[in-house]
């Protein structure tokens, strides 16, 4: 067989190698259920009080310690930051559960306890403990506003 003939064998199989590789790779990472839908979000722990007890106490007191002084190092700023990401982001689970009433007010305190929690982080980030203090005392309001609406005033958290 002629060196060209072989060289454009060669090439061509690398080629057609190479795409089955990509497209293998870049459909697994994108693979979507066969309906075509997306797959929703949805609680692993649908009782509140557990999830609640789980995910939002343990981290909230770990912040409320280290928001009692202004940071002296940057492990004491990272601890603020670790633990107001998952609070802001328990903002976005807590819209994967079903209040029994009240979808709407539900969804708006969810909201802003994510709101607040995320500008908690950013102030941390930025290592802004008067605005990080603030968004802190904000975030509590609206997870009490919460607690207050929707566990009988029950859980009020303090600063």
């Amino acid at each position: 067989m002629n060196l060209n003939i072989r060289l454009i064998i060669s090439v061509c199989f690398t080629l057609l190698i190479g795409i089955t590789l990509a497209f293998n790779s870049s459909s697994s990472v994108q693979a979507e259920p066969a309906n075509g839908k997306k797959e929703a979000g949805e609680p692993v722990e649908p009782d509140m009080h557990e999830f609640m007890e789980y995910v939002f106490q343990p981290t909230y007191k770990r912040l409320k310690q280290a928001m009692a002084a202004e940071p002296a190092d940057r492990s004491g700023w990272k601890t603020i930051k670790a633990d107001s990401l998952i609070l802001a982001e328990g903002g976005n689970l807590l819209l994967l559960h079903d209040p029994e009433k009240n979808r709407k007010e539900w969804d708006a305190h969810s909201i802003e306890v994510r709101k607040a929690g995320g500008l908690l982080y950013k102030s941390a980030k930025a290592k802004d403990f008067k605005a990080a203090q603030r968004h802190y005392q904000s975030m509590l309001k609206n997870c009490n506003a919460c607690h207050q609406q929707f566990a009988g005033g029950k859980h009020q958290l303090k600063p």
